[in-house]
């Protein structure tokens, strides 16, 4: 019995060593293969990882490429800003002459384009829709208008030269001239349109003031611009007539200056101002151009043309 006894005890510790065993084993196969698993999820994450390191450089030097190519593209276009100055007619020397190309020297990549015409039309033009970026007038009284209806950029307005009107005769004149006040001697008067001619309308005062203008009223043509005036008087189409000084000196060869006017006849000196006009496409290089008309080397220009320094 005892014998028996002992024998089902061992068969029993047997029993459960085995299974003891059994669970060792499958608990090492289970550990062994959670650890492979983590192993390959390792592997990939680090591969990814790898990879997305690869991309980032490569999507930087396309980028850079891109923005390269772009820049490239753009300079070989050779894309200009143009800017276009509406300025009075006696200015147009001394702008295409001189003082736009020293800008466009200055400023790469800007050019310029000048309109001329009597300050008048052009404060019309500018009403009118004329896309232009700076406005220089003969006169305070184009300037003053436009910017009160809010056409010009009014922090930029320079009140930047000064000019005489004078008495010209053409220079193979024999009438005689000595004063201002002679062109009353003269049987055909060249002189601009007060309705829009700034030159004209200090014509008008003057003489008014020196008691001349009503008696004259039947020699006087109307010029549309002091240009034109200039050229009747040198073509010897008028005996006498009333521009700039500075055009006058212009054509130094075809006409001879017999006087300024009197001091006195003008209530206020003829000045030119300059600004930006409102709504310019190009702010940015219209203000340049009016700085640039500021310094000292663009100033010696004006004043080799007969200009002076504004008040």
């Amino acid at each position: 019995m005892k014998r028996r006894f002992a024998m089902v005890m061992a068969a029993m510790m047997a029993a459960g060593m085995l299974a003891g065993c059994s669970g060792k084993a499958e608990e090492t196969t289970a550990v062994q293969t959670t650890a492979a698993e983590t192993e390959a999820a390792e592997a990939e994450t680090t591969a990814a990882s790898g990879e997305a390191e690869a991309e980032e450089p490569a999507s930087e030097a396309a980028e850079a490429a891109s923005e390269e190519e772009a820049a490239s593209e753009a300079a070989a276009s050779g894309e200009e800003t143009e800017i276009l100055v509406a300025a009075a007619a006696s200015l147009k020397n001394a702008y295409e002459e001189e003082l736009i190309p020293m800008f466009e020297e200055a400023n790469p990549g800007v050019t310029v384009s000048g309109t001329y015409d009597s300050s008048g039309k052009l404060q019309t033009q500018i009403e009118e829709g004329l896309e232009a970026d700076v406005f220089m007038s003969a006169a305070t009284k184009q300037m003053d208008a436009l910017n009160a209806e809010g056409l010009i950029a009014s922090d930029t307005i320079v009140n930047l030269l000064e000019n005489k009107i004078v008495l010209i005769v053409p220079s193979s004149s024999q009438l005689g001239l000595t004063a201002f006040e002679d062109i009353a001697k003269a049987e055909t008067i060249a002189l601009g349109d007060p309705a829009s001619v700034p030159a004209g309308q200090y014509a008008e005062e003057a003489l008014t003031n020196l008691g001349i203008w009503d008696s004259i009223q039947d020699k006087v043509s109307f010029g549309t611009n002091v240009t034109e005036v200039l050229n009747q008087v040198a073509a010897s189409s008028a005996d006498a007539g009333i521009v700039y000084a500075t055009d006058a000196a212009s054509m130094a060869d075809q006409v001879t200056v017999i006087a300024e006017a009197p001091e006195g006849s003008l209530a206020e000196p003829v000045i030119y101002p300059v600004a930006v006009v409102a709504n310019s496409a190009h702010p940015d290089e219209a203000n340049a151009f009016v700085e640039f008309l500021k310094t000292d080397e663009a100033m010696a220009v004006f004043e080799a043309y007969g200009f002076s320094a504004g008040q």
